[in-house]
């Protein structure tokens, strides 16, 4: 793979300090669609460039370099309030693995399965964050506490939700993370698992500040029966076809 290859492919799928490109841009629009294009495109291009590439170069350093990546922003996530933000710290932390997924040669369509199970929970995170701006006017965790009380089905949406975040069997992250060790080296297993516990605190924190404890901030409507079972069924196709393609790759 050239370096020119490398280095843009290390924008697109991001590896820090070039991820910093993704962050900022995923912080420079509000407007959820755009979000949401920018989040399932970016990472896609990366796989499109790895492929034409034809990795790798130094098979260790990539390696190297993309667990630490993902190891950096897995700690952010425990420092990071915004949920809109959290969610791309998510996608920061979880893409860099699809770069260890690809230095095990998997066919084209397992790679780009791969990448876009990673893409599902910070997904799913983005269109959380919309729902809690627009009925509190602010998507910050430990603002809004006690959600559970007053909000029933918009809490349940983000404990599910935030449990595919922690890559919690049945969600489609899950099994990439099965997918993956399953032909890394130990070194490599060691630093995916503990990138899973960092994974699964921080969304512990997000939960605690979220739908835990005592309420407080204003009075909001909940979802709708319409929204809740809707949010639901995207969830549950995501599970579906997660574990469709594990079935095939495993």
């Amino acid at each position: 793979m050239s370096s020119l290859l490398l280095v843009l492919a290390a924008f697109f799928l991001p590896l820090f300090p070039a991820s910093v490109v993704f962050n900022r841009l995923a912080a420079a629009s509000d407007h959820l669609a755009v979000r949401l294009a920018l989040f399932v495109i970016w990472p896609q291009i990366g796989v499109l460039l790895i492929l034409w590439g034809d990795l790798p170069m130094d098979p260790g350093l990539i390696a190297a370099w993309a667990l630490l990546s993902a190891v950096l922003y897995a700690f952010r996530m425990l420092t990071v309030r915004e949920v809109g933000r959290w969610s791309a710290m998510l996608a920061s932390s979880a893409w860099p693995l699809a770069w260890l997924y690809a230095l095990q040669t998997p066919d084209a369509p397992d790679l780009v399965a791969f990448t876009l199970a990673l893409t599902a929970a910070p997904v799913l995170m983005l269109l959380v964050r919309a729902t809690l701006a627009s009925r509190l006017e602010a998507a910050y965790t430990g603002l809004h506490g006690g959600l559970a009380r007053d909000l029933p089905r918009l809490s349940g949406v983000i404990v599910v939700t935030t449990l595919a975040a922690m890559a919690l069997p049945l969600f489609p992250g899950f099994f990439a993370l099965l997918t993956v060790m399953s032909g890394a080296t130990l070194w490599m297993a060691v630093g995916i698992l503990l990138i899973w516990l960092l994974w699964s605190w921080a969304g512990v924190r997000l939960l605690e500040g979220t739908v835990f404890g005592p309420r407080s901030g204003p009075v909001a409507a909940d979802l709708t029966m319409y929204s809740a079972w809707g949010l639901a069924f995207l969830i549950g196709v995501m599970v579906a076809a997660g574990l469709a393609w594990s079935g095939a790759a495993l």
